[in-house]
């Protein structure tokens, strides 16, 4: 310590205190503002950035509510479609049921029409040939002339078992 008193000296020191000062200087005009700006820029780049992800987060918190209402809109309008669906469905239903059974009360009717004709028109022929029947079986009778009653029922008996034939 004593060789650092003694290489003292003033001049030497007053001017590394000088070189340090315009150092400082020079380094505080060219150095630091620049850097300290880039800082400060960055800073508030970092803010913006944030600022732009706060803003977009809360964009996005409304698209999904837009998007559930969107989807709840969509979800509404398929049920009613499918409820209308069903009721034009069952209306359907129910107007092919009621046509199917009119047209069937209607050959129904044309049938049992058809039958009562059919049934007539048999009774009829039939009454026809019971009359004709009956008118050849009394000429027959007339033109013969029997006195005996027994000889007429045999010979009607003959006649009806001939008309069986």
């Amino acid at each position: 310590m004593e060789t650092l008193l003694n290489d003292f000296s003033p001049g030497l020191f007053i001017m590394q205190a000088i070189i340090l000062i315009i150092l400082v200087v020079l380094l505080g005009k060219f150095a630091w503002k620049p850097i300290i700006n880039s800082l400060d820029d960055r800073e508030q780049g970092i803010s913006e950035a944030l600022a732009a992800a706060e803003n977009a987060k809360l964009e996005m918190k409304k698209l999904e509510a837009s998007n559930e209402a969107a989807a709840a809109e969509a979800r509404a309008q398929r049920d009613t479609m499918l409820k209308e669906a069903r009721e034009i469905k069952e209306k359907m239903i129910a107007e092919a049921s009621t046509e199917a059974q009119e047209k069937a009360d209607k050959i129904i009717a044309q049938a049992q029409e058809t039958i009562e004709a059919e049934k007539k028109a048999a009774l009829a022929d039939i009454k026809t040939q019971v009359a004709e029947l009956s008118v050849d079986i009394a000429e027959k009778v007339t033109r013969k002339e029997l006195s005996e009653k027994d000889a007429q029922l045999a010979l009607i008996d003959k006649m009806l078992t001939e008309a069986n034939i």
